[in-house]
């Protein structure tokens, strides 16, 4: 390692290892030093790659931003919870290893999990080499992944007390009304007056709940590593099967039918201007968003309620999107591409209000 990656230096990686290599942290065995790589594409929290001398023996490891994040948006113990418990239960999670609550270690929780084979499909680029057929077979298989969480039975997993079971489209209005109240001083009044219509609009009409799930409250192409047959360098090619589901820190006990509107809306070309560049998942290759809520009827049953969930994700988005832009102001980010996620806020309120009619 030449440098520190997002803070996470030659001095923190030897707490790192030696925590890992103690009784809290599991008693995982490390060969020589620990080596760290930022692994691109995160606007949330920071995620590394880490390796040790041996070249066989990888990890992932999470942790919060260096600054500037709104309370309670980065829970990193708390995706750690919810992949350790969807372990064995038919949903693709990376083996968990460790969670460390110890801050005097990073200065922040962090979470260590076992680095999983898979191909990480973020930019509109890495669609290229991919055929309509084996495209096809790839959405098939998002959409199925996310029918499997849906249909985990999370009392059976013990994930009774990981979310109240209804009133989750309240409880999300609330919250993202919260982080926005946090937020909205970064942003011009005719920007918070759309909010607040949005907000009102929602609180008038909010869907009754039919279903209860594990929600996992951010799913997108990019929050999945997907199985290829040989290398991703032409010379490979997707299977249509999804090798993990990432990124569980919104996480929840839930309606399902909101997991696969959030799904939905990150179809809009507003998606690339929180990221900061052209993503995969709002290519025009892609369904719309009737589409992929016909796909997952298909698997995962009915989506009642669909034009207010859609409302409501877009709403989610915006706040998320204002909080990304207020990190990035904050110096609280690491890498590129930050900058323009405040531009995605007016534009996703303005899709709320369309879907609320």
């Amino acid at each position: 390692m030449t440098g520190p990656a997002g803070g996470l230096g030659p001095a923190e990686l030897a707490r790192v290892a030696e925590w890992l290599g103690s009784e809290a942290g599991g008693g995982v065995a490390i060969e020589g030093e620990l080596t760290a790589r930022l692994i691109a594409g995160g606007k949330s929290n920071l995620t590394f790659a880490l390796g040790d001398q041996s070249g066989e023996r990888r990890w992932v490891l999470r942790r919060p931003p260096l600054g500037g994040y709104t309370p309670s948006a980065h829970d990193v113990g708390r995706e750690f919870r919810v992949t350790r418990a969807l372990e064995g239960a038919g949903v693709a999670v990376p083996p968990t290893v460790a969670s460390c609550t110890d801050e005097s270690v990073l200065g922040a929780p962090f979470t260590v999990v076992e680095f999983v084979e898979g191909v990480a499909v973020a930019r509109r680029s890495d669609l290229e080499g991919i055929d309509r057929s084996a495209l096809d077979a790839v959405v098939e298989g998002l959409v199925e992944a996310l029918a499997r969480l849906h249909d985990v039975d999370h009392v059976a997993v013990g994930l009774e007390g990981f979310g109240r079971p209804d009133g989750y489209a309240a409880r999300q209005l609330r919250r993202w009304s919260g982080q926005w109240e946090h937020l909205k001083q970064h942003h011009e009044p005719t920007v918070d007056a759309l909010a607040t219509r949005v907000a009102d609009r929602l609180g008038a009409g909010l869907p009754v709940q039919e279903r209860t799930s594990v929600v996992h409250g951010d799913y997108r192409i990019d929050n999945t590593l997907l199985a290829y047959d040989g290398a991703h360098d032409g010379t490979g090619a997707p299977t249509g099967s999804v090798a993990a589901i990432v990124d569980w820190e919104l996480s929840t006990i839930g309606d399902p039918v909101a997991d696969v509107a959030l799904m939905a809306i990150y179809r809009d070309p507003a998606l690339d201007l929180i990221l900061g560049f052209d993503a995969a998942w709002t290519s025009q290759r892609l369904p719309d968003a009737a589409g992929l809520a016909a796909a997952y009827e298909r698997t995962g049953g009915a989506l009642p309620h669909w034009e207010t969930h859609l409302g409501l994700a877009a709403y989610k988005l915006a706040v998320i999107a204002a909080g990304i832009d207020h990190r990035y102001r904050s110096g609280g980010t690491v890498g590129d591409g930050f900058d323009t996620a405040g531009q995605a806020v007016a534009p996703l309120l303005e899709r709320a209000l369309r879907q609320l009619g």
